[in-house]
């Protein structure tokens, strides 16, 4: 039952699927369907082939100045494992290996997630890819009940699938006939401001 003063998003879990309703403090109720480790595997897999092929040819390119570029293929190494997913959560909500996969990184309550929480949930990757091969992340989300893994516990986020897109409305692709007379410019802000609340 649904609380009206909890400061929490309100969880709903259908018993059929794994879709989470969050009711939001307008009286909105979000649908969340969190994605699974399967999805999640496969995006983390279009990562890392990505981050291997930026790899490959920055020690190529970095193989020509020597011990010099040995350290700075090192800092690329760096860059890509821990910054390249923090950047592109946070400006983007999802890598590319995500978005592919159609998922999105998102708080508990379906709003986008702080930089802080962004960088939690990347840094405790460590501690799921314990003790081989993300073994304690896949057993954590298993339990979770919405597909969790540590990071996602400790910063509190959620990867769910992306809505999809909404059709185009009818009539939108028609040009619009000149008007026979002229507006005014507090003319056309009326007739705007009726057709923002015409619905």
């Amino acid at each position: 039952m649904r609380s009206e003063t909890s400061a929490q998003p309100a969880w709903s879990v259908p018993t059929l699927d794994s879709r989470l309703l969050v009711a939001t403090p307008e009286g909105v109720d979000l649908e969340l369907i969190p994605a699974g480790p399967l999805a999640r595997a496969l995006a983390y897999l279009v990562d890392l082939v990505l981050r291997a092929l930026l790899m490959l040819v920055a020690a190529i390119v970095l193989a020509q100045l020597g011990e010099f570029g040995g350290g700075l293929l090192l800092l690329v190494f760096f860059l890509l494992e821990w910054i390249y997913p923090v950047l592109y959560e946070a400006l983007r909500g999802a890598t590319p290996g995500k978005r592919w996969m159609r998922l999105q990184v998102v708080t508990a309550d379906g709003l986008p997630p702080s930089w802080a929480a962004i960088c939690l949930r990347n840094l405790l990757r460590v501690v799921d890819f314990l003790p081989l091969a993300y073994i304690l992340g896949l057993v954590v989300m298993l339990v979770s009940g919405r597909f969790q893994r540590l990071g996602d516990l400790a910063a509190d986020t959620l990867v769910v699938y992306l809505p999809p897109a909404a059709a185009p409305l009818p009539g939108n692709d028609i040009e619009p006939l000149a008007l026979p007379f002229a507006v005014t410019l507090d003319e056309r802000q009326a007739i705007l401001d009726f057709a923002a609340r015409s619905n």
